[in-house]
Formats: structure tokens, sequence, C-alpha cells
């Protein structure tokens, strides 16, 4: 059994974060630079020395790992921590993480050394380890003459500026609206029973998602939706115009000087899709898929909301929520505040972790004395087996200066015999109840945890967890959403104030409600994919026009008037040009998902084997081949058809 000593432990003094993030963040960063000085002063391994061979590859991970630890508390804290030194502190640290990396990136006593090195008796995981090494030095411009090199460090210098300043833009901008009580007709109660008048007689709202998805779902006043839809699509307006320009000029440089065609080139080159011209193909081929039953979705909305508006030009983004919730209760009998009323937020967390533990053999358990960042935050200990193999930490609630969205952050990555896994989930759920969106929004962040936690127990840092091609991170998570569905499962932890269950024939009716609007959805999809790939292929000097014309072209249902959504669209600066990424992986997802027994999505042997062959494999193989090993067949598209036409 692995030391629980080898868990990183937070301050348990607020006053003391600075000072230990700066310890934490410049260890690794000054163990990396002694690693790297060790690695360039060991000579070239003779062939068939093994053991030289070996110390060369381990140092070269060991050297990543440090870069990687560094770069995930200061990722994490920037985005979750309250103190603001603390956030500058990482902030700093990350762009020193870049420039370190880039730096030995363009290495070349170190490139010749690994290229050197005897392939002969490599084991797959240690070639994996090498081809990528090799790859990763040429795209660092290792092979390039000192000017171009230089150049290459200033622009990815200026890059991680640029979408920092963009984040914080995004992350401090909340904005509100006021509205009438009675606009707010059709809310839950104790929604509305949290939400009380000021002097003015208004209600304020603000764009954080506890009041932004349920305004947008259940208010029946067309403007107060509009209102807020507005708000919540004009954050990061002005400011993040010019920075957003600024960034995608400063990669098209950067990817321009290293020789390729431009940023999606040299950003699909270390994805599953292999190239950047194959993202355009694949937008298109599922808009194509997703057309007539978009256009039809259309219509029925449209219909539905001139019942109610009957001079409505045309369906906006304010409309598809609400409408989809609306044709749900009148078609299907699903009301969502009915549905709403068995999932109470301490009940879908504590059936997320009991679904997580039987379906994949984790016990988690509390660790409420455990240091934290924030009092809300909750600590849990994974063992599989009996054995400690990592921590979660659980941020789940909206504050100021924190994340605003959903999504799982690094905190550790573990290796065997190493560091164990640490990870945490940054999400903005209300403390009452949730929509099932949101519950199904758990899942799927759940499933990065999982994902991180079981694949970080392989042989090299580098690639532990969920550190695999970053167009099939999200295909695990999208997978693990159907769980969400499964009225069995539901029944566990879906229970109204009475403890009921929720009813298996509600459950029933839920899923034939959940095609309501899919085909848009789907569109939505590729016009924000879109986005991603058009604005990085071809920066345009007017970018609402071009985040206009691509909506026109793909998303079938308008914005809102005077919104900039491209100003607050965060995945442009995480996945930058791989937004393509969600859909990629679903179709990915929903392949995978056919391998579980569909009448038994709890079954010991699938899950052992997706576990197995997938999760606990991190990214130390490709993929395709893990894809692959765990369908034993080749993957295919079949299985998401008949999903969009459901």
């Amino acid at each position: 059994m692995i030391a629980a000593s080898a868990l990183l432990t937070l301050p348990a003094d607020a006053t003391a974060w600075p000072d230990w993030v700066r310890d934490l963040l410049d260890g690794h960063l000054t163990d990396a630079a002694r690693l790297r000085e060790e690695l360039r002063a060991l000579p070239a391994p003779a062939p068939g020395d093994t053991a030289g061979r070996d110390r060369v590859l381990r140092l070269w991970d060991e050297i990543g790992g440090h870069l990687r630890g560094a770069a995930a508390p200061a990722e994490l804290f920037v985005n979750v921590h309250p103190d603001p030194e603390v956030r500058a502190r990482c902030e700093e640290a990350s762009a020193r993480v870049v420039a370190l990396d880039t730096e030995i990136g363009q290495d070349r006593e170190i490139y010749a050394l690994l290229g050197a090195l005897d392939r002969e008796g490599l084991d797959e995981d240690h070639l994996v380890l090498l081809d990528r090494a090799l790859r990763e030095f040429r795209r660092a411009a290792v092979d390039r003459d000192d000017r171009t090199r230089e150049r290459v460090k200033e622009l990815a210098r200026r890059a991680v500026e640029l979408g920092q300043d963009f984040d914080r833009t995004v992350r401090d901008d909340v904005r509100t609206v006021r509205v009438r009580p009675d606009q707010l007709e059709g809310l839950p109660q104790d929604w509305i029973e949290a939400h009380t008048p000021d002097a003015d007689g208004l209600i304020t709202l603000t764009t954080d998602y506890p009041d932004l998805v349920p305004v947008r779902t259940f208010a029946r006043d067309r403007g107060a939706r509009t209102a807020i839809t507005q708000a919540w699509m004009r954050r990061g307006w002005p400011d993040n115009q010019r920075t957003l320009a600024d960034l995608l000029s400063t990669r098209d440089e950067l990817a321009r000087t290293l020789g390729y065609a431009d940023w999606p080139s040299y950003d699909a080159e270390v994805k599953m899709i292999g190239r950047g011209d194959a993202i355009p193909e694949f937008i298109d081929r599922i808009s194509v898929l997703a057309q007539d039953r978009a256009l039809a979705d259309r219509e029925q909305l449209l219909t539905r909301l001139r019942q109610d508006e009957p001079h409505a030009d045309g369906l906006t983004t304010a409309d598809t929520l609400y409408y989809t919730q609306v044709l749900s209760q009148e078609l299907h009998a699903v009301d969502a505040q009915e549905v709403r009323s068995y999932l109470a937020f301490d009940k879908a967390l504590a059936g997320v972790l009991d679904v997580t533990s039987r379906l994949l053999g984790i016990d988690w358990t509390p660790v409420p004395d455990a240091p934290v960042w924030h009092e809300e935050v909750l600590t849990y200990d994974a063992h599989v087996d009996g054995d400690l193999i990592g921590r979660i930490y659980l941020d789940l609630h909206p504050r100021e200066g924190k994340f605003g969205h959903a999504a799982m952050f690094e905190l550790v990555a573990g290796v065997r015999g190493g560091a164990l896994a640490q990870g945490a989930l940054a999400c903005n759920f209300s403390k009452g109840y949730l929509e099932h969106s949101q519950v199904t929004t758990l899942f799927h962040e759940f499933g990065h945890l999982v994902h991180h936690v079981l694949g970080g127990r392989g042989p090299f840092a580098r690639h532990s967890g969920v550190a695999t091609e970053w167009d099939f991170v999200e295909a695990p998570s999208q997978m693990l959403e159907h769980w969400a569905w499964e009225p069995d499962v539901l029944a566990t932890f879906a229970t109204d104030d009475e403890g009921r269950p929720i009813p298996r024939e509600l459950v029933e009716r839920m899923h034939d409600a959940d095609g309501l609007g899919r085909g848009l959805h789907v569109r939505r999809q590729m016009s924000l994919a879109a986005m991603s790939y058009w604005m990085h292929a071809r920066p345009a000097e007017d970018l609402d026009a071009q985040k206009d014309e691509l909506t026109a072209r793909y998303d079938l249902v308008a914005h809102p008037a005077d919104t900039h959504f491209h100003t607050s669209f965060g995945h442009l600066n995480g996945y930058s040009s791989g937004y393509y990424t969600y859909m990629w992986s679903l179709v990915i997802a929903e392949d995978m998902f056919s391998s579980f027994e569909q009448q038994d999505l709890m079954a010991a042997g699938p899950a052992r084997r997706y576990r197995e062959r997938v999760l606990e494999r991190g990214g130390h193989r490709p993929a395709a081949e893990l894809v692959e090993t765990l369908l034993e067949r080749p993957r295919s598209e079949d299985a998401f058809r008949r999903w969009l036409q459901s």
C-alpha cells in the first residue's frame, strides 16, 4: 500500500497560502531545471545499455512531471482561490512554466540524446514516451535557427499572458439585470423565496448559473429571459474583443513561424483528428447529419413560441431552453419542476459518489478535516482494493472571483510508486435543488475526475490520468452521463422530501422528451466548433461579423440582439481551435457505451473492462487504440447516428 504521505497537503492556515503556493511552484520549476542539467550531463547510452537508456527516459519524464506539478495547481488555484495574491502568484508561475517548457523543448543536447536512443527492446509505454518527446521537440523549433527559436519563445509567452487576460476578464465579469417580480412567474417556489425584491420593488439577477439556468428554463416572461441571456452573452465586452484579436494573431504567427499553414494545423497534429483541415470536414459532416432534425426542431419550437408571442420574428437562444421544457411538459408530461423536486443537491452528490463507487470499484472516504482553500470545499480520499490511489476536492457552489462554469482541474498527476493523483471539480450549483441537466453535468465532470484518479497509476507522469489526446478527453465523461438517465440508478438517490424515489414512468417520459431540440443542439455545437476553428484558421478584422456569419451558417437559432458571445467563450482560450472535440468525443462516447449491458448498466464485467482498458491506461496509449481495445472492433459512427435520430 502506498503511504498517505504521497499526498500533497494544503495549508491549514489561510495566511500561509501565498508563501506555500510560491514555494510549491518554485520548487517544481527549480527541480525541473536541475533535472534538465542532470539529463544534459548524461553520456549517450551505448546500444544494448538498457539501464542507461531507462535512466535517460526516466529523467525526461521526471522533468515533465515537475513542469506539470507546477502548471496544474497554478491553473486550479487561479480559478478557485479566494485570495487575489494567490491567484496573481499562480498566473505568474504559469507564464514561467511555459517559458521553461519552451526552453527545454529547444534544448538541442537533450533532443540529440533522446534521438540517438536505441529503440530495440523498448516496450510500448517507453516507445510512446520517446516518440511524443521527439515530436514535441520539433514543435518547439529545436531544429530551427536561433532567431526563429527566440521568436517562438516570445510568442508562446505572449499567448499565455493573453489567455490569462481573457480568462480573468470573463471570470470577473459577473453581470446583473433587475426585473419585476411578475416577470419571474414560472420559477420554482424555493428559488423565488430566495430572491426578494429590493426597495424599488425589483429583483436583481446575476449571470452566475444558479440564476441564469433557472430563469432561462422557467421564466414565462420573454423579456426576463432575453435580458439575462443578453447580459450573459455580453460578458467580457468590450475588453476581450482586443484581447481575443491579439491572442488569435499571436497563435497564428506562432504556428506559421513553426512552418504550419495555420494554428489549427499545428494544434490538430497532436490530436486524434490529426489534421487541421479535417476539422471543418468533420463539422460540415455532422452538420449535414443533423440538418433535417434541426430544421424540424426549430419549426416545432417556433410554432410553440408564436402561440405565446404571435408577432415574434423568430427563435433566439433566449427561447430554446424554456420552450424545450414547455414542450416536454405538453407532449410528454414531463414537468421540469416536478423532476427538480427529486434532485436535492446533497442527494445528487451522494448519488454520483455512490454510482461511481459501485460501477468502477472506487471507495470514496470523506476527509472532513483536510485543509482546503475555501470552507465549502469537500474532500474525499479514493481507494481501490484497499489501496489509497488519490484525493479529490469538490468546490461546487458559486462565489465572487471563482471560475464560472464547470470543470475538472488537476492538482497532482499520479504516477506508479510516487505521487498520488489529486484533482478538483470547480462547479457552480445551487445548494438547493438541481435541474436534471445539472445532475447530468455533475456526472460528466465526475467522469473527468475518475479518469484522472484511476489513470494516475501508470509508469510515467507525462501520460498520467487525462493526459490523452485532447479530442478524446471528453468521451469518458460524456459516456458517464448515461447513468444520470438510468431509472434504477436515479431511484437510488433521486427522492423527494418524503423519501419517495423518482417514478420509473417519469424517467421513461424524460427519456422520450430528451430528444426534443437534439438536432438544434448538435447544430449549436457545430456553430461553436466552427467559431473555434475559423477564428483561428482565418482571424478576421471584425470578430463580431465573423461570429455572426458562423452563427447564421450553422446554428439555426439567432443570438439576441447586441450580444458578443465570443468575448466570454472561454473555450477559445482553453480549447483554442479544438472545440469540435465535444462532438468528436460524443461520437466515441456513444460507441463506447454500446459495450455496456443496456439492461444492466451496473453490471460488473463491462465496467471492469472499461476501467482496465481505458481509464487506467490514462494517456499511455493512443486513444484510438484504447477505444478499439475496449470495443474489440474498429470505431464506428453508427451509435451516434442512432442517438441523433432517437
